[in-house]
């Protein structure tokens, strides 16, 4: 990427996309169009080394997506280059997912990311949420483990990755960072407002509609980057894959963009 672009509310600056590893650790119940192999180390280890050669230093992972914190642990280097995200809340085994936002499952599932990604400290933990946001928030104790964690120094930024505006507006009160839906199909808007608002970052998800953009004759990727970057209050776009021919697209294409809106 060009640049590195300061995350509102927080110290940090992030890569306009960010590389998401769902597929490095799970290929059952995922919504991608099409089947796919988990991949080998070697194929993790070509795509990080090309991914911050290219200038992405935000990865986002999650205990929900199989062994992906483990396989970055094992694989990933010059671990303080890079803004780690991970979550807590949803668990998936046995093909199944199931969520657990109690302060005992919280707690545990911070102190669990930090050993499988070897770490002491985690950049940005999120609420991975089961679609009833504003429940999770007013009537369980994750919120407040996981200030718990941050004011013990594992984890020193939390945030959302909402499934309603309702929640998201609400979230974005409460803490640092949030992670929406903005694509050609969905936009969060009152999440982004309120984020904007109040000076809170904003990560997206499902940006490229998690690879089922179909094209009639347009360049839905360049459309969908661009519906991206032209919000400023956007700081990262979420883009997952294990090709390197398409994460130097992806990247030629937001840089592109990006230089056009500069």
């Amino acid at each position: 990427m060009n640049f590195l672009r300061p995350l509102a509310g927080t110290p940090l600056k992030v890569s306009a996309l960010g590389l998401g590893t769902v597929k490095f650790g799970r290929n059952q119940g995922v919504k991608y169009p099409t089947g796919f192999d988990l991949p080998d180390n070697q194929t993790i280890i070509r795509l990080l080394a090309r991914a911050r050669e290219l200038g992405i230093n935000l990865l986002d992972t999650a205990p929900a997506y199989g062994s992906s914190e483990q396989r970055l642990g094992e694989l990933l280097e010059h671990r303080h280059d890079w803004v780690i995200v991970t979550k807590v809340g949803e668990e998936f085994a046995d093909g199944q997912s199931s969520f657990d936002f109690t302060a005992a499952h919280t707690r545990l599932s911070v102190e669990r990311s930090l050993q499988r990604l070897r770490t002491d400290y985690l950049d940005l933990v999120m609420i991975h949420s089961d679609g009833n946001d504003l429940d999770i928030i007013n009537h369980s104790d994750c919120i407040e483990t996981l200030r718990q964690c941050q004011q013990a120094g594992l984890v020193r930024h939390i945030g959302m990755s909402i499934k309603t505006d309702a929640g998201g507006v609400l979230a974005a009160q409460l803490l640092d960072v949030l992670m929406l839906t903005w694509n050609l199909q969905q936009q969060d808007r009152a999440t982004l407002a309120e984020a904007t608002a109040l000076n809170k970052g904003v990560l997206v998800k499902k940006g490229l509609m998690s690879g089922h953009l179909q094209s009639r004759g347009r360049d839905l990727v360049l459309e969908s980057m661009q519906l991206n970057f032209s919000q400023p209050h956007i700081h990262s776009m979420i883009v997952g894959t294990l090709n390197t021919d398409h994460l130097e697209f992806n990247v030629k294409t937001a840089n592109a963009v990006i230089a056009r809106q500069s």
